[in-house]
């Protein structure tokens, strides 16, 4: 949500952008492939990448072309940015199931350079303090730098890695496919602390607030884990495995699941403020601004909640 406009990819193989007051299409671009991808808007542009290998930069307002940067296979994973080390445009990361980082120039689509692991990146890349973390279906965390894409230290995980890792200083924080989830410390390459309950993986990628972790998981659940330590503080139970990334806002958490519903939760302690029943999976991450709370679900609907009083 930016600017009074909601971007959104879809499995039509469409980026969409459209009014945030009342929904009204304004534009849309079409793919050659499923765009899973969360679009990230940056000085004017949408970027964005698809199932067709591309990732693409559209304008903003007009949704007019203006390039495409080719890698080896989908992008399934949103893209980040960071400023280039010494001027000039903004660098754009992302992953792609080709097995590699790559970095591009935002002005041009020109690639600057290109971090090979061993197997798909499903998640954004992470960044601070000059380095780019994330990790894959290789079961590694990976360390990269920005200045030239080279790594710096990998960890292992102990599972293939689906989802985002979310950054605090020097500390990763995400879950894996073997029904953990880690800290980790970058600068270290160690492990921090390990949480394990069910036998279910975690494919959310997570959301820090102050000294709490939250996290949705495949055992249905959501969980709230003390950040320094692991510690369980509270779980909310919905009735579908929990894919979608949470958004903290405040003091309240906004969740979807596969149960078909959107839930508001109490940071403090998992209540239940509100719920909306879709009907279809909410496997997507809400974006949440000025008020409303926006997310797409698997029945090809765009939902958006607010107060009548939400500005855009």
């Amino acid at each position: 949500i930016v600017g009074g406009r909601v971007y959104v990819g879809c499995s039509d193989s469409n980026v969409y952008a459209l009014n945030l007051a009342d929904g009204k299409k304004l534009w849309s671009y079409q793919t050659a492939g499923e765009v899973e991808s969360s679009p990230m808007v940056l000085n004017g542009r949408v970027y964005v990448g698809s199932a067709d290998a591309f990732l693409y930069a559209l304008e903003a307002d007009s949704g007019k072309f203006l390039w495409k940067y080719e890698t080896g296979d989908r992008i399934p994973g949103a893209p980040n940015w960071v400023k280039a080390p010494k001027g000039g445009s903004p660098w754009i990361l992302v992953g792609s199931y080709d097995f590699k980082l790559h970095c591009v120039d935002s002005a041009n689509g020109k690639g600057i350079w290109a971090y090979a692991s061993a197997n798909y990146i499903n998640g954004a890349p992470a960044v601070a303090e000059g380095l780019a973390v994330f990790g894959g279906c290789d079961a590694m965390l990976h360390v990269v730098s920005l200045a030239d894409g080279q790594q710096v230290r990998q960890v292992e995980a102990g599972g293939y890695i689906a989802g985002s890792a979310a950054l605090e200083g020097s500390r990763a924080y995400l879950g894996q496919y073997e029904n953990m989830f880690l800290s980790f410390d970058i600068q270290k390459g160690s492990t921090n602390w390990i949480y394990k309950d069910k036998p279910f993986p975690f494919f959310s990628s997570p959301a820090i607030a102050g000294d709490r972790i939250v996290v949705g998981s495949r055992d249905k659940r959501v969980h709230c884990l003390k950040r320094e330590t692991g510690e369980k503080l509270w779980v909310f139970p919905t009735r579908g495995k929990v894919d979608a990334s949470p958004v903290v806002c405040g003091d309240k958490v906004v969740v979807g699941s596969d149960d078909g519903r959107v839930y508001m939760l109490t940071l403090s302690d998992g209540h239940e403020l509100w719920s909306y029943e879709i009907g279809q999976p909410v496997s997507a991450s809400p974006a949440v601004a000025g008020g409303w709370v926006v997310v797409g679900a698997e029945d090809g609907i765009l939902y958006a909640f607010g107060r009548k009083t939400a500005k855009p």
